[in-house]
């Protein structure tokens, strides 16, 4: 049956979101254009007609995957509610869960972007928008009087590296730590950071 003609955008996103799930399957060190090309059908010469190196579909593979997840958080951060809420909401939805495709994902491009420059640039900026997104939420609870914080961009930096961290234990290691005793250590740094007792801070979750 003939494949039907794709637009220039559709024709990236599809190609876009097989080389995710070849990522995904294979790693980013062994995943080739071939693989991607073959998921689909198409020629190795189709894929480098868009990206023009496996090095630069990578890359926008990984700004492709996080769309949806910046676009998750700007909208858990943008309710109409009080400020912690927001922010608690934001955090727990952050932490692994279930099979945790999308955080394996995102160890893998650690990993190898500390070898390929073009990826790293991408990591900095998606963490970058993640932390001033947190940020910005927390600014807004010190000036609504919701909590004390002196430091915004410090705790969404101290906060995201914890919940980073437990990631990688929670993914690469199962049952390492407990998810219960994880989730635990997040509200406990949560309410030391906002200035808050851990009792208050459940309570104002009810």
């Amino acid at each position: 049956m003939a494949r039907v003609r794709l637009s220039v955008a559709e024709r990236r996103e599809e190609l876009l979101r097989a080389a995710i799930e070849q990522i995904e399957a294979r790693g980013v060190a062994a995943v080739r254009i071939a693989d991607v090309a073959a998921a689909l059908g198409v020629s190795n010469a189709l894929v480098l007609y868009h990206f023009s190196t496996k090095e630069k579909l990578v890359a926008a593979a990984f700004t492709y995957a996080a769309e949806d997840d910046l676009a998750r958080l700007r909208k858990l951060l943008g309710r109409r509610t009080t400020a912690l809420r927001r922010l608690r909401a934001a955090v727990r939805w952050y932490a692994p869960t279930g099979q945790a495709k999308g955080w394996r994902l995102w160890i893998e491009g650690w990993a190898v972007s500390l070898r390929e420059p073009a990826l790293r640039e991408v990591t900095r900026e998606l963490d970058a928008q993640w932390k001033a997104a947190i940020a910005r939420v927390i600014t807004e609870g010190v000036a609504a009087g919701e909590f004390a914080c002196a430091d915004p961009a410090g705790t969404a930096l101290r906060l995201t590296a914890l919940l980073d961290g437990l990631a990688v234990q929670l993914t690469s290691y199962p049952g390492a730590v407990p998810r219960s005793r994880a989730q635990e250590w997040v509200d406990d740094a949560l309410a030391r950071e906002l200035g808050l007792e851990r009792e208050a801070l459940a309570d104002r979750q009810r």
